[in-house]
């Protein structure tokens, strides 16, 4: 079968958020992630791949070529499948646990790579600012690699939540406490910010311990690191104390 001129132009609609929002669906893409989907029982709304004898348990599927994959792919190197599949009602804001909580993160790849990082170090819920990149883009989607089944997503005021919030509440910043000097505690908000700007004020104004990652170069010139990578090694001594 080939794509209909409606399903293409849907499919390349969903690149778009208002689209993703109108249509309440995303797009995965990739054998690992679309199976990923799959078996958390999200929603398949259609799927459309190379080998229709790999999904043919499924329903609304539609067999297409490799030139019609490129078409409606975002990768250059398109993975035999793309499917499409329902936006989840969005979890309710836990409030005891450790959590992460982002500041206007805008690149696709770095959200993507937290939240993988979440489910790895066990943190079950992410918390985003409303201008952070949104978590049903298909890159956040993919780099995601799956991880986005696994943990719950929640986009609102990140000041009304941070003011309303019991927990001790830390700012990973350039001039903060020595993290590996620091006692951290179990449950926790661990804030992290903007890959231009860092942390805006009004957050920083309701913070209540700033931590940082000491330079061990020997002519300290780095002038900062990736905000995944940041986050991979605070979420890894956080989790170390405990």
């Amino acid at each position: 079968m080939s794509l209909s001129k409606s399903q293409l132009k849907l499919i390349t609609s969903l690149q778009q958020k208002k689209y993703r929002t109108k249509h309440g669906l995303f797009v995965a893409e990739g054998t690992k992630v679309v199976s990923e989907f799959l078996n958390a029982n999200f929603k398949l709304n259609s799927l459309f791949c190379v080998d229709f004898s790999s999904y043919s348990a499924l329903e609304n599927v539609t067999e297409i070529s490799e030139l019609a994959l490129k078409k409606i792919s975002t990768l250059k190197s398109p993975n035999n499948v793309l499917a499409l599949f329902k936006i989840p009602v969005e979890a309710t804001l836990q409030n005891e646990g450790f959590f992460v909580a982002l500041d206007e993160i805008n690149d696709p790849g770095n959200l993507g790579a937290i939240i993988r990082l979440c489910d790895w170090f066990g943190v079950t819920q992410l918390i985003c600012s409303k201008n952070t990149v949104d978590c049903y883009n298909a890159k956040v989607v993919m780099a995601s690699m799956g991880s986005l089944t696994r943990v719950s997503i929640v986009y609102t005021d990140l000041l009304t939540y941070l003011k309303a919030s019991q927990l001790p509440k830390y700012a990973a910043l350039m001039d903060g406490e020595n993290v590996y000097k620091s006692n951290l505690p179990a449950n926790a908000i661990l804030v992290m910010g903007n890959e231009a700007n860092g942390i805006s004020k009004p957050i920083l104004e309701v913070i209540d311990s700033s931590i940082s990652i000491p330079r061990f170069g020997a002519m300290q010139l780095t002038e900062s690191l990736n905000v995944a990578t940041a986050t991979a090694i605070l979420l890894s001594e956080f989790k170390r104390q405990f």
